[in-house]
């Protein structure tokens, strides 16, 4: 199990932090699982400086696609975009 640390907006960080965001939405250019911890460190992107609050996380599931892959077209999710649900 791998401990992996990501940047995020302090928006996201709160949602996350108060329970309220159950899911994170990332480009898959990095190696994660099932069981690693996802280590969220707030980032301010205004002065591009760590706030220094972070958040460490048990990734419960990982959904990995292309766009060629997905069940719409690459037409249709340029147009419209696309939606992550988090769910209980």
């Amino acid at each position: 199990m791998a401990i992996i640390k990501k940047k995020t907006w302090p928006g996201y960080f709160d949602d996350v932090a108060s329970g309220k965001k159950k899911f994170d939405f990332r480009l898959n250019d990095f190696d994660i699982a099932e069981g690693d911890t996802l280590v969220l460190e707030e980032w301010d992107p205004k002065t591009k400086t760590y706030t220094g609050r972070s958040i460490e996380k048990n990734v419960t599931y990982v959904m990995r696609g292309k766009i060629d892959e997905l069940f719409w077209s690459k037409e249709e999710i340029l147009e419209k975009g696309i939606q992550i649900l988090s769910l209980e």
